[in-house]
């Protein structure tokens, strides 16, 4: 049973302020995996994050990915990919505290979903490090299994792998759930203001929880009253 200690709920709080902030439109629900291992896998890799979002509108649209943004919506991309990394560090924080609390086994990768008010957690501990799919075929797999995307409407690569996976024999694996309201809402996101400030405002909320815990909750993000101001100065 996973312990969800107040530091574990903090760092949640804090994902999704994040989440909501790198988001330039208004959204109806949003996936993310992410995975965090203790050594690299075959090829070479420690880990990955990706999220899609779906856009809000009277019919469903099609997931928008998160390193489609930048061009999409005209941003800088050298800053916002800063802002996945800074996501992608909070993912790592996550595991660490679950490491400090858990006798065995932590989680090496997790499915993260924001729908209808409610925030899912879906730990899987998977040993990634032999699976019998590479990264791209488990991202193609998890796209098909949580946002729907199957075999008619991706190329023929993606096709053979999602045939594969439906016909192989299925390993179970132990999964952990967490589900919960939502902590945070309308939040300013990232057209409000510059990600070089908001990576700072990060760096300087670091510090200062270490030192005064009490006041981390509302160090995260830019007041209004800020945003008006450095809206003045420009």
């Amino acid at each position: 049973m996973l312990n969800h200690t107040r530091k574990i709920k903090e760092i949640y709080e804090n994902i999704q302020k994040i989440l909501y902030y790198m988001i330039p439109e208004k959204w109806d629900s949003l996936y993310l995996y992410s995975s965090v291992l203790d050594a690299q896998d075959a090829e070479g890799k420690t880990g990955e994050l990706f999220f899609y979002y779906i856009p809000k509108g009277i019919i469903r649209k099609k997931p928008v990915n998160v390193y489609e943004i930048p061009a999409k919506f005209n941003l800088d991309e050298n800053q916002y990919f800063k802002l996945v990394q800074l996501l992608y560090e909070k993912i790592k924080e996550l595991r660490k505290e679950f490491q400090k609390s858990e006798w065995e086994e932590v989680w090496t990768n997790l499915t993260m979903s924001i729908h209808n008010l409610r925030f899912k957690v879906e730990y899987d501990y998977t040993d990634l490090n032999h699976s019998i799919f590479n990264s791209y075929e488990r991202h193609v797999i998890w796209r098909y299994e949580n946002l729907g995307i199957g075999e008619e409407q991706v190329s023929k690569q993606d096709r053979e792998i999602l045939k594969r996976y439906k016909l192989g024999a299925k390993v179970l694996s132990r999964k952990e759930y967490y589900d919960a309201g939502i902590y945070i809402k309308d939040v300013d996101n990232i057209v409000a203001y510059s990600t070089e400030n908001y990576a700072k405002e990060q760096a300087e909320e670091t510090v200062e929880e270490r030192t005064k815990e009490a006041k981390h909750r509302n160090q995260l993000l830019l007041s209004k009253e800020e945003i008006e101001k450095m809206k003045s100065k420009n």
